[in-house]
């Protein structure tokens, strides 16, 4: 499990419909841990409830942390607790700053935010801006009122190079993804984050136009698709003490392990962070997580005990 320490929430505020952010400061008035543009931190809500939060402040600043928190009414709990229980002035306990989503080095980068997906997108857009690096930005939302961070975005030094499409208003400002794709140099990396759908419209609208997949980086807000069709029954055994273990349909891997004593970190339990990441010796995977790449995926050492499951009747994990 990563270490936890403790900051302090200086204020929180009313960014949009439904969305609030969070400054975090450390208690003791001691720089923050270095972090970069994608990153994340786990946030300790309460007892036994982590949830993880990009930070979207400038990667430079090391006095303080932002989130953004979206209230989402399908909730298992995270963001509710985070809208309704903290407050400006408490404690809370988070981990250092992790980073499974980062810039690359590029001719040019496309960032596009879906939603409460524009956290981390703006950390990226305020890095490129401060190395001058060329880059656009596409902002999606319902309505201008679902819209968060608007006014930084128009203080910003990179305003001109964010474009905003809403839902709510007419076809001419709403986002031709397609035309977009097929204008730009085949040079350019894609970073996308934001809930399912406009992840699959933007996965989908790349593939249809033969876009280089190692171009395309992604990170999801929210659950991850659920992979089609049905749960069945199938085993795990354990390299270190042989023990096997049966996993009924419906019930995870690592919910039956852990009722059986068997502690495996984890954190998002949607097969979207990676904290739960298990080797495999043995066995073929059925992979549902969203956060292995295709070829990861495909070599099937590793596998996420919190959602995927087994094409073959047994899998050897290496714990």
């Amino acid at each position: 499990m990563s270490a936890t320490f403790e900051v302090r929430v200086e204020r929180k505020l009313a960014e949009a419909q439904d969305i609030c952010s969070y400054e975090l400061v450390s208690v003791d008035g001691a720089p923050l841990p270095a972090f970069s543009a994608g990153a994340h931190i786990d946030v300790h809500v309460r007892p036994g409830l982590v949830r993880q939060y990009s930070l979207c402040n400038p990667p430079h600043e090391r006095q303080r942390y932002l989130i953004g928190v979206l209230r989402d009414p399908a909730s298992r709990g995270g963001s509710r607790a985070m809208h309704d229980d903290v407050r400006a002035g408490m404690a809370l306990r988070i981990s250092a700053p992790k980073n499974h989503f980062p810039l690359v080095a590029a001719q040019r980068s496309l960032l596009l935010a879906g939603g409460i997906g524009v956290t981390p997108i703006l950390a990226m857009a305020e890095t490129l801006s401060a190395q001058g690096a060329p880059f656009e930005m596409h902002y999606c939302a319902r309505s201008p009122a679902h819209a968060a961070f608007r006014e930084r975005i128009a203080q910003a030094p990179f305003a001109a190079q964010v474009h905003f499409h809403y839902d709510s208003g007419d076809a001419a400002q709403k986002l031709d993804l397609a035309a977009l794709l097929a204008g730009l140099d085949r040079g350019t990396h894609i970073y996308l984050c934001g809930p399912a759908g406009f992840i699959g419209h933007v996965r989908g609208t790349a593939k249809a136009q033969d876009w280089p997949g190692d171009q395309l980086h992604l990170e999801y807000f929210g659950a991850a698709p659920a992979a089609p069709g049905g749960d069945r029954e199938f085993a795990v055994r354990l390299a270190s003490s042989g023990k096997v273990y049966a996993i009924p349909a419906g019930r995870s891997v690592l919910k039956v392990l852990s009722e059986a004593g068997v502690f495996i970190p984890a954190s998002c339990e949607q097969g979207v962070c990676g904290t739960c990441l298990v080797g495999v010796l043995d066995g073929v995977p059925e992979h549902r997580d969203q956060y292995l790449s295709d070829a990861e995926q495909a070599a099937n050492a590793q596998f996420t005990p919190c959602c995927s499951r087994a094409i073959s009747a047994e899998l050897l994990l290496d714990l």
